[in-house]
């Protein structure tokens, strides 16, 4: 598999910030991908990203526990060639931000906590090419399974209608319904419990359906401006106009199931797509049929200080995915756990310069 001419072969001194980025924290999430993978070896992206590439790499971060300053530095330049990447409309790459939302939940449903969050259910079935149904939209990799062969499965509305009610599968009951969406769009939860424990939640399957973002439909409505939309002021929205909360958020037909996922060390995020614990600040969701899980990006975003840094100028690793996150210069961030995390996630809508990291076993001897 080739590379693809998106791609295009830089210098590590062409990366503004290079050489001020502590990345530590980088190599942490690195080994954490490069353990994993032995339990289950990444997809390949369709960018020509080969995965057995990695095995030099990934052989010497498992190895070696802990590397820091210099010497993780000289890690990623030993094993890697930096390249920058090319969108195919020839723009500019994007990145978004994202975090693991804190939620105060009831183990029972109760007067107050209505909502629930649910498991995968049983008649939710993998679709892919070999199964798929004559007519069946080819985007969808879910369907519903009955007597009469694979169809479409319930969407939010029916499901938040009733539709699955009594299959036993809320995994928690929530308190606001918007608190329930987000954490759909997050795809991951820390579940403050009201026995006083806390459970930690991730995504497991979905229906299928298209995502249709609450942002956009308020901006077609004309409620928000583009420029103004950022979670803090979607959810200002929904506070300010309780009565049609459904009505928007029905209109993404999208539904996220979620299984419970356990992490050890509370400082991580949750256990995403690349099935590690995210790191904050160093983990990004990237496209998945593009690029391949535990690729390193250096992604250069100046106008972005969020993340308290005046410019962003960081080493990432490639760890989640989303509906969302499509083209290959387009990321995803992760910000962290909590409200503060949340408020940094929230207001990140930047231009940014992705530059992929490819094993040097792909590129030797290319000038």
């Amino acid at each position: 598999m080739a590379l693809s001419p998106l791609f295009t072969k830089v210098s590590f001194g062409d990366l503004a910030g290079w050489q001020g980025d502590d990345k530590s924290a980088a190599y942490e999430a690195f080994r954490r991908s490069a353990v994993q993978s032995l339990v289950k070896p990444y997809r390949s992206g369709a960018l020509g990203v080969d995965f057995g590439a990695f095995a030099p790499a990934y052989d010497e971060a498992r190895r070696k526990p802990e590397l820091a300053g210099d010497a993780a530095r000289a890690f990623f330049e030993r094993h890697f060639v930096p390249h920058r990447i090319s969108p195919e409309d020839g723009g500019q790459g994007f990145v978004t931000g994202f975090y693991e939302p804190e939620v105060e939940a009831s183990p029972v449903r109760t007067d107050r906590f209505r909502v629930p969050l649910l498991s995968r259910p049983a008649d939710l079935v993998d679709v892919n090419d070999a199964d798929r149904p004559v007519g069946l939209d080819p985007y969808f990799a879910f369907g519903r399974a009955t007597a009469g062969g694979i169809v479409e499965y319930h969407d939010r509305g029916a499901i938040e209608r009733g539709a699955l009610d009594g299959m036993g599968l809320e995994i928690a009951w929530l308190a606001d319904p918007v608190d329930a969406f987000f954490i759909h769009v997050q795809g991951a939860a820390r579940l403050l419990m009201t026995d006083g424990t806390v459970k930690r939640v991730t995504y497991a399957a979905k229906t299928g359906h298209r995502f249709t973002g609450p942002g956009g439909v308020l901006v077609r409505l004309g409620e928000l401006a583009l420029p103004d939309v950022t979670m803090q002021s979607i959810r200002r929205w929904f506070r300010d106009n309780p009565g049609r909360i459904e009505d928007i958020l029905w209109r993404n037909r999208s539904y996220i199931f979620f299984r419970e996922a356990p992490v050890e060390d509370d400082a991580l995020g949750p256990v995403a797509a690349a099935k590690v614990p995210l790191t904050p600040g160093r983990s990004v969701a990237v496209d998945r049929l593009l690029h391949t899980f535990g690729t390193p990006f250096f992604i250069e975003a100046p106008t972005l200080s969020a993340f308290g840094d005046g410019g962003f100028s960081r080493l990432m690793i490639a760890q989640d995915t989303g509906s969302a996150i499509t083209g290959p210069a387009r990321g995803d961030l992760f910000a962290g756990s909590g409200a503060e995390a949340g408020e940094i996630a929230g207001v990140v809508r930047h231009p940014a310069a992705f530059c992929a990291f490819i094993p040097r076993p792909l590129v030797e001897g290319v000038r």
